[in-house]
């Protein structure tokens, strides 16, 4: 299933036409897919969605056209001198910030379209390396032999591509490589382990989704019942605010000095009102939800 292909499913469980994800998944992996449901599709580009957290099978001896297991041999080579130590000493070059270009099967827009639409056509075009950042890498389960595997455990930022990375450790190896499978077992604070099934939301319905406030990295505020009536209308308030109080939250911001809030009311405590910036004592919400949102 694509990524898509699981948000029209949830849509349909759900019944509803609201809903997007966070961080597209490939088709041939498993593992977390964060999707946002009703208005908490407006949170989505201020979710947390770093660092990911990857488990992967790389195969040597064998490279293919997409970089996994699905695409068709390019290049093939006996891997049978192959050894944990040998895979282990070039780890090392793909940790920290490095530059890696997209696959061809990547979303990655080229001239107003995605290159894996050019790939299904059989068009390559060249693509410009990209900085990504890769925080930690690590080998274990080595299977030695002529078509030699071994476990990859991936730590990383946005924007990297698990396939590529397995292919250009080949590279490093002198031996073509692809990526045999993958499972993304975390997305920021959203583990494999916390993770629907499509069945499991098909039994539970609405009830098995996670509140929007669960969500949010930002500090908790609540507010007066008079400041509630002025931030839903969108109008800026005073702050810091004398009626309010924060209640949770671990103050984490994009930038000191454009700190966000999460708002809610004494009135409505069990739904987000707003998210909302401070600054030069001024508290402006940018985001609303009222009325019909939940």
């Amino acid at each position: 299933m694509t990524s898509f292909d699981v948000v029209a499913r949830v849509r349909r469980i759900l019944k509803t036409k609201r809903a997007g994800h966070a961080g597209t998944l490939d088709p041939d992996a498993t593992g977390v897919l964060v999707v946002a449901v009703g208005s908490a599709t407006r949170l989505l580009p201020y979710l947390p969605t770093e660092p990911k957290i990857y488990a992967a099978r790389i195969a040597f001896g064998v490279a293919t056209d997409t970089e996994d297991a699905s695409g068709v041999i390019t290049a093939q080579a006996d891997a049978s001198t192959l050894t944990l130590d040998a895979l282990n000493s070039v780890l090392p070059r793909f940790i920290g910030q490095i530059e890696q270009i997209p696959p061809m099967v990547s979303a990655v827009h080229h001239q107003g379209r995605r290159l894996y639409e050019l790939a299904r056509e059989g068009i390559t075009v060249e693509r410009a390396p990209r900085a990504i950042t890769i925080h930690s890498l690590q080998a274990s389960d080595f299977v030695p032999g002529e078509r030699a595997e071994a476990a990859l455990r991936v730590v990383c930022g946005g924007g990297a591509y698990i396939r590529t990375l397995c292919f250009d450790i080949g590279v490093a190896l002198n031996l073509p490589a692809h990526m045999k499978s993958l499972i993304r077992e975390a997305v920021g604070p959203f583990h494999l382990s916390h993770a629907l099934t499509l069945d499991a939301l098909v039994e539970r319905g609405e009830g098995a989704l996670e509140s929007m406030e669960k969500a949010l990295p930002f500090t908790v505020i609540t507010v007066s019942d008079s400041d509630y009536e002025n931030l839903r209308l969108g109008k800026a308030i005073p702050f810091p605010i004398s009626a309010g109080e924060i209640t949770s939250g671990a103050d984490i911001t994009r930038d000191p000095n454009d700190p966000l809030l999460a708002i809610y009311s004494l009135l409505h405590r069990e739904r987000l009102l707003a998210l909302a910036r401070h600054n030069d004592g001024i508290l402006q919400p940018f985001k609303v939800f009222v009325g019909g949102d939940s």
